[in-house]
Protein backbone atom coordinates (compact mmCIF):
# COMPACT_ATOMS: atom_id res chain seq x y z
CA UNK A 1 0.00 0.00 0.00
CA UNK A 2 1.30 3.30 -1.00
CA UNK A 3 -0.40 6.65 0.87
CA UNK A 4 -0.29 10.41 0.06
CA UNK A 5 -1.79 12.22 2.94
CA UNK A 6 -2.25 15.84 1.29
CA UNK A 7 -2.56 18.33 4.21
CA UNK A 8 -3.83 21.99 2.89
CA UNK A 9 -3.44 24.40 5.73
CA UNK A 10 -6.64 26.18 6.33
CA UNK A 11 -8.53 24.83 4.25
CA UNK A 12 -12.43 24.96 4.80
CA UNK A 13 -14.60 22.29 3.57
CA UNK A 14 -17.17 24.72 2.00
CA UNK A 15 -14.97 26.56 -0.40
CA UNK A 16 -14.65 23.50 -2.38
CA UNK A 17 -16.76 22.04 -4.98
CA UNK A 18 -17.11 18.48 -3.76
CA UNK A 19 -18.71 20.09 -0.71
CA UNK A 20 -21.08 22.73 -2.36
CA UNK A 21 -19.29 25.79 -3.35
CA UNK A 22 -20.05 27.28 -6.11
CA UNK A 23 -17.14 28.35 -7.39
CA UNK A 24 -14.79 26.02 -9.38
CA UNK A 25 -12.15 26.12 -6.80
CA UNK A 26 -10.95 22.49 -6.47
CA UNK A 27 -11.36 20.29 -9.92
CA UNK A 28 -8.76 17.72 -8.71
CA UNK A 29 -9.81 17.88 -5.14
CA UNK A 30 -13.30 17.23 -6.54
CA UNK A 31 -11.82 14.11 -8.65
CA UNK A 32 -10.91 12.32 -5.88
CA UNK A 33 -13.64 12.92 -3.90
CA UNK A 34 -15.82 11.34 -6.82
CA UNK A 35 -13.28 8.32 -6.46
CA UNK A 36 -13.91 8.37 -2.78
CA UNK A 37 -15.51 9.20 0.71
CA UNK A 38 -16.05 12.44 1.54
CA UNK A 39 -16.52 13.01 5.16
CA UNK A 40 -18.82 15.91 5.96
CA UNK A 41 -18.98 16.36 9.72
CA UNK A 42 -15.17 16.01 10.31
CA UNK A 43 -13.56 18.10 13.28
CA UNK A 44 -9.96 19.00 14.90
CA UNK A 45 -10.00 18.35 18.29
CA UNK A 46 -7.68 21.31 18.65
CA UNK A 47 -7.00 24.28 16.91
CA UNK A 48 -5.54 26.07 15.32
CA UNK A 49 -2.64 25.08 13.62
CA UNK A 50 0.20 23.56 16.44
CA UNK A 51 -2.39 22.10 18.57
CA UNK A 52 -3.82 20.32 15.47
CA UNK A 53 -1.11 18.15 14.49
CA UNK A 54 -0.13 17.74 17.16
CA UNK A 55 -2.84 15.96 18.27
CA UNK A 56 -3.62 14.45 14.89
CA UNK A 57 0.15 12.97 14.74
CA UNK A 58 0.17 11.96 18.43
CA UNK A 59 -3.24 10.64 17.89
CA UNK A 60 -3.98 12.33 21.32
CA UNK A 61 -6.14 15.31 22.67
CA UNK A 62 -4.47 18.47 23.19
CA UNK A 63 -5.84 18.05 27.41
CA UNK A 64 -3.86 14.66 26.79
CA UNK A 65 -0.49 15.64 25.32
CA UNK A 66 -0.35 19.12 26.90
CA UNK A 67 -0.11 21.21 23.22
CA UNK A 68 -3.33 23.75 23.27
CA UNK A 69 -1.03 27.05 22.52
CA UNK A 70 1.04 28.49 19.79
CA UNK A 71 3.53 29.65 22.58
CA UNK A 72 4.55 29.51 26.13
CA UNK A 73 4.16 26.15 28.48
CA UNK A 74 1.33 24.50 26.74
CA UNK A 75 2.83 24.92 23.35
CA UNK A 76 4.71 22.09 24.20
CA UNK A 77 4.13 18.36 24.63
CA UNK A 78 3.71 17.26 28.67
CA UNK A 79 6.99 16.60 30.14
CA UNK A 80 7.11 13.16 31.18
CA UNK A 81 9.28 13.43 33.84
CA UNK A 82 11.21 10.85 35.69
CA UNK A 83 8.90 7.67 34.43
CA UNK A 84 9.99 8.41 30.95
CA UNK A 85 11.61 5.84 29.23
CA UNK A 86 14.74 5.53 26.76
CA UNK A 87 11.90 6.27 23.92
CA UNK A 88 9.38 8.92 24.98
CA UNK A 89 5.43 7.84 24.91
CA UNK A 90 5.49 10.23 21.70
CA UNK A 91 8.33 8.34 20.00
CA UNK A 92 6.71 5.08 20.88
CA UNK A 93 2.78 5.39 20.13
CA UNK A 94 2.60 8.60 17.27
CA UNK A 95 0.74 7.77 13.94
CA UNK A 96 3.88 7.48 12.15
CA UNK A 97 5.39 5.21 14.78
CA UNK A 98 2.35 3.23 14.08
CA UNK A 99 3.29 3.00 9.94
CA UNK A 100 6.67 2.74 10.36
CA UNK A 101 6.25 -0.43 12.80
CA UNK A 102 3.77 -1.91 9.79
CA UNK A 103 7.12 -1.41 7.22
CA UNK A 104 6.16 1.54 5.79
CA UNK A 105 8.78 4.33 5.08
CA UNK A 106 7.25 8.23 6.20
CA UNK A 107 8.71 11.34 4.65
CA UNK A 108 6.88 14.95 4.82
CA UNK A 109 7.15 18.11 2.81
CA UNK A 110 6.46 20.56 4.96
CA UNK A 111 7.83 23.90 6.80
CA UNK A 112 5.90 23.45 9.49
CA UNK A 113 7.87 21.83 12.32
CA UNK A 114 10.71 24.71 12.00
CA UNK A 115 7.87 27.32 11.84
CA UNK A 116 6.00 26.39 15.39
CA UNK A 117 9.78 25.06 16.61
CA UNK A 118 7.56 21.80 17.13
CA UNK A 119 10.32 19.73 17.21
CA UNK A 120 8.12 16.63 18.61
CA UNK A 121 6.05 16.79 15.30
CA UNK A 122 8.57 14.95 13.64
CA UNK A 123 8.69 12.14 15.78
CA UNK A 124 9.07 9.10 13.73
CA UNK A 125 9.13 10.72 10.16
CA UNK A 126 11.82 8.66 7.91
CA UNK A 127 12.99 11.61 5.71
CA UNK A 128 11.87 15.35 6.10
CA UNK A 129 11.98 17.74 3.76
CA UNK A 130 12.19 21.15 5.06
CA UNK A 131 11.01 23.76 2.25
CA UNK A 132 12.75 26.74 4.53
CA UNK A 133 10.34 29.84 4.39
CA UNK A 134 8.21 29.08 7.48
CA UNK A 135 4.96 28.49 6.05
CA UNK A 136 5.14 31.11 3.47
CA UNK A 137 5.69 29.17 0.76
CA UNK A 138 3.45 29.03 -2.32
CA UNK A 139 2.57 25.52 -3.88
CA UNK A 140 4.62 25.64 -6.74
CA UNK A 141 7.86 26.02 -4.03
CA UNK A 142 6.12 22.56 -1.98
CA UNK A 143 4.94 20.57 -4.91
CA UNK A 144 7.96 20.20 -6.96
CA UNK A 145 10.13 18.83 -3.77
CA UNK A 146 6.92 16.65 -3.70
CA UNK A 147 7.52 15.50 -7.01
CA UNK A 148 10.79 14.49 -6.75
CA UNK A 149 10.24 12.20 -3.88
CA UNK A 150 7.76 10.78 -5.77
CA UNK A 151 9.64 9.85 -8.90
CA UNK A 152 12.44 8.79 -7.12
CA UNK A 153 10.65 6.39 -4.47
CA UNK A 154 6.67 6.71 -6.23
CA UNK A 155 6.81 2.94 -7.33
CA UNK A 156 8.16 1.42 -4.41
CA UNK A 157 5.66 -0.26 -2.04
CA UNK A 158 4.98 0.97 1.65
CA UNK A 159 5.21 4.50 1.97
CA UNK A 160 3.36 7.65 3.65
CA UNK A 161 4.07 10.68 1.99
CA UNK A 162 2.81 14.17 3.59
CA UNK A 163 2.52 17.23 1.60
CA UNK A 164 1.68 20.07 3.55
CA UNK A 165 0.51 23.14 1.20
CA UNK A 166 -0.38 26.30 2.40
CA UNK A 167 -1.88 28.79 -0.03
CA UNK A 168 -5.38 29.50 1.41
CA UNK A 169 -3.19 30.92 4.45
CA UNK A 170 -3.25 34.31 4.75
CA UNK A 171 -1.48 36.64 3.74
CA UNK A 172 -2.76 35.90 0.16
CA UNK A 173 0.35 35.68 -2.19
CA UNK A 174 -0.87 33.46 -5.59
CA UNK A 175 1.13 34.55 -8.32
CA UNK A 176 -0.40 37.75 -10.09
CA UNK A 177 0.04 35.79 -13.12
CA UNK A 178 -2.45 33.28 -12.08
CA UNK A 179 -5.10 36.06 -12.75
CA UNK A 180 -8.16 37.03 -11.06
CA UNK A 181 -9.81 33.44 -11.83
CA UNK A 182 -13.19 34.60 -9.55
CA UNK A 183 -13.73 38.35 -10.58
CA UNK A 184 -16.78 37.89 -12.59
CA UNK A 185 -18.05 34.96 -9.51
CA UNK A 186 -20.37 35.81 -7.36
CA UNK A 187 -19.68 36.20 -3.44
CA UNK A 188 -21.04 33.96 -0.53
CA UNK A 189 -24.27 35.32 -0.42
CA UNK A 190 -24.41 35.57 3.51
CA UNK A 191 -21.84 38.52 4.21
CA UNK A 192 -24.15 41.29 3.16
CA UNK A 193 -23.40 44.75 3.10
CA UNK A 194 -25.55 45.14 6.14
CA UNK A 195 -23.44 42.80 7.58
CA UNK A 196 -20.21 44.19 6.90
CA UNK A 197 -21.41 47.22 8.54
CA UNK A 198 -22.16 45.66 11.94
CA UNK A 199 -19.02 43.99 11.76
CA UNK A 200 -17.32 47.31 11.14
CA UNK A 201 -18.48 48.50 13.89
CA UNK A 202 -17.07 45.55 16.40
CA UNK A 203 -13.76 44.77 18.04
CA UNK A 204 -11.46 41.98 17.92
CA UNK A 205 -7.97 41.07 16.05
CA UNK A 206 -8.42 40.43 12.39
CA UNK A 207 -11.99 41.75 12.50
CA UNK A 208 -13.47 43.85 10.05
CA UNK A 209 -11.02 47.17 10.69
CA UNK A 210 -7.92 44.99 11.55
CA UNK A 211 -7.84 42.25 9.37
CA UNK A 212 -4.33 41.93 9.42
CA UNK A 213 -3.94 42.03 13.43
CA UNK A 214 -4.66 44.70 15.80
CA UNK A 215 -4.69 47.26 13.35
CA UNK A 216 -4.05 47.72 9.53
CA UNK A 217 -0.44 47.16 8.21
CA UNK A 218 -0.04 50.08 5.67
CA UNK A 219 2.90 48.67 4.11
CA UNK A 220 1.01 45.53 3.07
CA UNK A 221 3.39 43.75 -0.11
CA UNK A 222 0.22 41.36 -0.61
CA UNK A 223 -2.49 42.51 -3.51
CA UNK A 224 -4.16 40.16 -2.93
CA UNK A 225 -4.48 40.70 0.74
CA UNK A 226 -6.71 43.43 2.47
CA UNK A 227 -5.83 45.22 5.62
CA UNK A 228 -9.34 46.14 6.49
CA UNK A 229 -13.16 45.47 5.43
CA UNK A 230 -14.14 48.87 4.57
CA UNK A 231 -15.91 48.30 1.26
CA UNK A 232 -17.61 44.93 -0.05
CA UNK A 233 -15.00 45.30 -2.55
CA UNK A 234 -12.58 44.82 0.58
CA UNK A 235 -14.79 41.85 1.17
CA UNK A 236 -14.60 40.36 -2.31
CA UNK A 237 -10.18 40.52 -2.12
CA UNK A 238 -11.15 38.72 1.17
CA UNK A 239 -13.28 36.41 -0.48
CA UNK A 240 -11.12 35.87 -3.77
CA UNK A 241 -7.47 35.94 -2.54
CA UNK A 242 -8.87 33.12 -0.12
CA UNK A 243 -10.81 30.66 -3.28
CA UNK A 244 -7.44 32.06 -5.72
CA UNK A 245 -5.20 30.66 -3.13
CA UNK A 246 -7.08 27.32 -2.80
CA UNK A 247 -7.49 26.79 -7.02
CA UNK A 248 -3.42 27.59 -7.00
CA UNK A 249 -2.83 24.45 -4.33
CA UNK A 250 -5.19 22.12 -6.28
CA UNK A 251 -3.58 22.91 -9.19
CA UNK A 252 -0.18 21.32 -7.68
CA UNK A 253 -2.21 18.82 -6.48
CA UNK A 254 -3.35 17.54 -10.31
CA UNK A 255 0.67 17.59 -10.81
CA UNK A 256 1.30 15.56 -8.01
CA UNK A 257 -1.38 13.12 -8.73
CA UNK A 258 -0.16 13.31 -12.51
CA UNK A 259 3.29 11.63 -11.18
CA UNK A 260 1.62 8.87 -9.95
CA UNK A 261 0.03 8.07 -13.15
CA UNK A 262 2.68 8.25 -15.72
CA UNK A 263 4.68 5.79 -12.83
CA UNK A 264 1.18 3.42 -12.97
CA UNK A 265 0.81 3.17 -8.98
CA UNK A 266 -2.09 6.29 -8.78
CA UNK A 267 -5.15 3.44 -8.72
CA UNK A 268 -3.23 1.63 -5.91
CA UNK A 269 -2.29 4.68 -4.20
CA UNK A 270 -4.74 5.27 -1.19
CA UNK A 271 -5.28 9.53 -1.58
CA UNK A 272 -6.31 11.29 2.00
CA UNK A 273 -6.37 14.89 1.64
CA UNK A 274 -7.43 16.97 5.14
CA UNK A 275 -6.62 20.05 6.46
CA UNK A 276 -4.87 21.44 10.30
CA UNK A 277 -8.11 23.80 10.63
CA UNK A 278 -10.48 25.35 8.50
CA UNK A 279 -10.74 29.63 8.85
CA UNK A 280 -13.22 32.29 9.66
CA UNK A 281 -13.80 34.24 6.55
CA UNK A 282 -16.03 36.75 8.18
CA UNK A 283 -18.08 34.29 10.78
CA UNK A 284 -17.70 36.07 13.98
CA UNK A 285 -16.16 39.10 12.53
CA UNK A 286 -13.06 37.03 12.04
CA UNK A 287 -11.60 38.01 8.51
CA UNK A 288 -9.00 35.56 7.06
CA UNK A 289 -7.72 33.50 10.58
CA UNK A 290 -8.68 30.97 13.46
CA UNK A 291 -9.63 32.30 16.18
CA UNK A 292 -12.22 30.40 17.95
CA UNK A 293 -13.45 26.96 18.48
CA UNK A 294 -16.05 27.52 16.20
CA UNK A 295 -17.71 25.59 13.27
CA UNK A 296 -15.35 27.05 10.67
CA UNK A 297 -12.14 27.16 12.13
CA UNK A 298 -12.45 23.19 13.48
CA UNK A 299 -14.54 21.80 10.51
CA UNK A 300 -12.02 20.28 8.29
CA UNK A 301 -12.52 18.51 4.56
CA UNK A 302 -12.00 15.09 5.00
CA UNK A 303 -11.49 13.23 1.90
CA UNK A 304 -10.32 9.16 1.44
CA UNK A 305 -10.37 7.20 -1.42
CA UNK A 306 -8.47 3.78 -0.47
CA UNK A 307 -7.61 1.34 -3.10
CA UNK A 308 -9.74 -1.80 -3.29
CA UNK A 309 -12.28 -0.70 -1.41
CA UNK A 310 -15.41 0.52 -3.41
CA UNK A 311 -15.73 3.95 -2.06
CA UNK A 312 -16.83 6.27 -5.09
CA UNK A 313 -19.01 9.20 -4.17
CA UNK A 314 -19.80 8.00 -1.05
CA UNK A 315 -20.84 10.50 1.70
CA UNK A 316 -20.68 10.15 5.63
CA UNK A 317 -22.33 12.61 8.31
CA UNK A 318 -21.03 11.22 11.20
CA UNK A 319 -19.48 12.93 13.45
CA UNK A 320 -15.71 12.57 13.76
CA UNK A 321 -12.23 13.59 15.44
CA UNK A 322 -9.99 14.38 12.98
CA UNK A 323 -7.66 12.20 15.54
CA UNK A 324 -9.60 9.29 14.38
CA UNK A 325 -8.08 9.90 10.94
CA UNK A 326 -5.17 8.80 11.98
CA UNK A 327 -6.74 5.40 13.81
CA UNK A 328 -8.48 4.62 10.49
CA UNK A 329 -5.31 4.80 9.18
CA UNK A 330 -3.56 2.30 11.05
CA UNK A 331 -6.25 -0.01 10.76
CA UNK A 332 -6.58 -0.29 7.59
CA UNK A 333 -3.07 -1.22 7.21
CA UNK A 334 -3.81 -3.92 9.77
CA UNK A 335 -1.28 -2.28 12.50
CA UNK A 336 -3.02 -1.85 16.22
CA UNK A 337 -4.17 1.49 17.47
CA UNK A 338 -2.08 2.46 20.25
CA UNK A 339 -3.91 2.28 23.77
CA UNK A 340 -3.40 5.23 24.92
CA UNK A 341 -4.99 7.12 22.15
CA UNK A 342 -8.04 9.36 22.06
CA UNK A 343 -8.37 9.04 18.43
CA UNK A 344 -11.09 5.28 17.28
CA UNK A 345 -11.07 4.13 14.00
CA UNK A 346 -13.68 4.58 11.33
CA UNK A 347 -12.45 2.20 9.12
CA UNK A 348 -15.30 0.30 8.66
CA UNK A 349 -17.17 3.12 7.16
CA UNK A 350 -14.32 3.55 4.35
CA UNK A 351 -14.83 -0.47 3.90
CA UNK A 352 -18.31 -0.55 3.41
CA UNK A 353 -20.19 2.43 4.54
CA UNK A 354 -21.41 2.06 7.13
CA UNK A 355 -22.03 4.61 10.33
CA UNK A 356 -19.28 4.62 13.30
CA UNK A 357 -19.26 8.60 14.14
CA UNK A 358 -19.17 10.03 17.51
CA UNK A 359 -22.47 10.78 19.02
CA UNK A 360 -21.40 14.28 20.46
CA UNK A 361 -17.64 16.33 19.82
CA UNK A 362 -15.74 18.73 22.30
CA UNK A 363 -13.39 20.78 20.19
CA UNK A 364 -10.59 23.19 21.94
CA UNK A 365 -9.35 26.72 20.78
CA UNK A 366 -6.27 28.20 23.26
CA UNK A 367 -3.86 29.88 20.28
CA UNK A 368 -6.08 33.46 19.99
CA UNK A 369 -8.92 32.69 22.21
CA UNK A 370 -9.49 29.88 25.85
CA UNK A 371 -12.46 27.86 24.21
CA UNK A 372 -13.89 24.48 24.69
CA UNK A 373 -17.27 23.81 22.58
CA UNK A 374 -19.66 21.02 22.22
CA UNK A 375 -20.85 20.26 18.67
CA UNK A 376 -23.81 17.74 18.70
CA UNK A 377 -26.97 17.05 16.92
CA UNK A 378 -27.93 20.78 14.86
CA UNK A 379 -26.09 22.80 17.38
CA UNK A 380 -22.71 24.11 18.60
CA UNK A 381 -22.22 25.67 22.09
CA UNK A 382 -19.08 27.25 22.57
CA UNK A 383 -17.97 27.90 26.20
CA UNK A 384 -15.61 31.08 26.33
CA UNK A 385 -12.73 31.51 29.15
CA UNK A 386 -10.73 34.17 27.30
CA UNK A 387 -12.59 35.72 24.48
CA UNK A 388 -9.79 36.59 22.57
CA UNK A 389 -10.66 40.45 23.03
CA UNK A 390 -13.77 39.93 20.75
CA UNK A 391 -15.82 40.75 23.44
CA UNK A 392 -17.82 37.30 22.97
CA UNK A 393 -20.43 36.09 25.69
CA UNK A 394 -19.31 33.03 28.53
CA UNK A 395 -21.63 31.15 26.63
CA UNK A 396 -23.03 31.01 23.02
CA UNK A 397 -25.37 28.59 20.73
CA UNK A 398 -25.43 28.31 16.82
CA UNK A 399 -27.84 26.17 14.95
CA UNK A 400 -25.32 25.31 12.93
CA UNK A 401 -27.27 23.56 10.23
CA UNK A 402 -29.74 26.24 10.27
CA UNK A 403 -27.61 29.39 10.57
CA UNK A 404 -24.08 27.92 9.36
CA UNK A 405 -22.51 31.33 9.44
CA UNK A 406 -23.56 31.67 13.16
CA UNK A 407 -25.15 34.84 13.10
CA UNK A 408 -27.66 34.28 15.59
CA UNK A 409 -26.59 33.23 18.93
CA UNK A 410 -29.25 30.83 20.51
CA UNK A 411 -28.07 31.09 23.99
CA UNK A 412 -30.20 33.07 25.88
CA UNK A 413 -33.50 31.65 24.32
CA UNK A 414 -32.62 27.88 24.75
CA UNK A 415 -30.96 27.23 28.46
CA UNK A 416 -31.83 23.38 27.96
CA UNK A 417 -29.96 23.16 24.97
CA UNK A 418 -27.27 25.15 26.96
CA UNK A 419 -27.50 22.79 29.79
CA UNK A 420 -27.24 20.07 28.05
CA UNK A 421 -24.31 21.07 26.43
CA UNK A 422 -22.47 22.19 29.14
CA UNK A 423 -23.30 18.63 30.95
CA UNK A 424 -22.04 17.22 27.87
CA UNK A 425 -19.19 19.16 28.52
CA UNK A 426 -18.48 18.19 31.85
CA UNK A 427 -18.71 14.55 31.15
CA UNK A 428 -16.21 14.87 28.46
CA UNK A 429 -14.15 16.74 30.52
CA UNK A 430 -13.92 13.97 33.92
CA UNK A 431 -13.40 10.87 31.13
CA UNK A 432 -10.79 13.13 30.08
CA UNK A 433 -8.79 13.89 33.54
CA UNK A 434 -9.61 10.33 34.73
CA UNK A 435 -7.39 8.98 32.12
CA UNK A 436 -4.70 12.67 31.80
CA UNK A 437 -1.31 11.31 32.55
CA UNK A 438 -0.90 15.38 34.07
CA UNK A 439 -2.84 16.68 36.63
CA UNK A 440 -3.18 19.95 35.20
CA UNK A 441 -5.42 21.02 32.04
CA UNK A 442 -3.35 22.75 29.78
CA UNK A 443 -6.18 25.47 29.40
CA UNK A 444 -5.75 26.69 32.74
CA UNK A 445 -2.10 26.54 32.23
CA UNK A 446 -2.44 29.15 29.14
CA UNK A 447 -4.88 31.10 31.29
CA UNK A 448 -2.77 31.47 34.04
CA UNK A 449 0.74 32.19 31.94
CA UNK A 450 -1.67 35.30 30.78
CA UNK A 451 -4.00 34.03 28.15
CA UNK A 452 -3.87 32.70 24.38
CA UNK A 453 -0.26 33.38 22.87
CA UNK A 454 -1.84 35.93 20.44
CA UNK A 455 -3.32 38.13 22.55
CA UNK A 456 -0.56 38.62 25.36
CA UNK A 457 0.68 42.08 25.78
CA UNK A 458 -1.78 43.68 23.05
CA UNK A 459 -4.62 44.54 25.09
CA UNK A 460 -3.41 48.69 26.09
CA UNK A 461 -2.58 49.39 22.60
CA UNK A 462 -5.69 47.84 21.22
CA UNK A 463 -7.53 49.76 24.03
CA UNK A 464 -6.18 52.77 22.60
CA UNK A 465 -6.96 52.14 18.84
CA UNK A 466 -10.74 51.21 19.80
CA UNK A 467 -11.30 54.53 21.49
CA UNK A 468 -9.57 56.66 18.54
CA UNK A 469 -11.60 54.44 16.27
CA UNK A 470 -15.37 55.44 17.63
CA UNK A 471 -15.38 52.00 19.40
CA UNK A 472 -14.94 53.69 22.89
CA UNK A 473 -17.93 50.90 24.27
CA UNK A 474 -15.68 47.98 23.53
CA UNK A 475 -12.33 49.42 24.91
CA UNK A 476 -14.76 49.57 28.24
CA UNK A 477 -15.90 46.10 27.77
CA UNK A 478 -12.63 44.54 27.35
CA UNK A 479 -11.09 46.44 29.71
CA UNK A 480 -13.49 45.31 32.27
CA UNK A 481 -13.15 42.13 31.12
CA UNK A 482 -9.87 41.33 31.33
CA UNK A 483 -8.33 43.70 34.31
CA UNK A 484 -4.90 42.25 34.80
CA UNK A 485 -3.94 42.56 31.05
CA UNK A 486 -4.41 46.17 30.85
Amino acid sequence: MRILYIDIDSLRPDHLGCYGYHRRTSPNIDRIAAQGVRFEQCYASDAPCLPSRSALFSGRFGIHNGVINHGGTASEPFVEGIERKFRSTLGTTSWLRGLRQAGYKTATVSPFGERHSAWHWYANFSEIYNTGKGGLERADEIAPVAIDWLRRNGRGDHWFLHVNLWDPHTPYRTPDDFGEPFADEPLPAWLTEEVRQQHWQGCGPHSAREITGYGPNPTNPFRRQPVEAASMDDVRRMFDGYDTGTLYADEHIGRILEVLADQGVLDETAIIISADHGEQLGELNVYGDHQTADQWTTRVPLIVRWPGVPTAGRVDRALHYQVDLAATVLDLVGAAVPGNWDGVSFAETVRTGARHGRDYLVISQGAWSCQRSVRFDDYLCMRSYHDGYHAFPDVMLFNVSEDPHEQRDLATENPEIVARAMSLLDDWYAAMMRTATHAQDPMWTVMREGGPFHTRGHLPAYLQRLRETGRGIWAERLAAAHPGEC
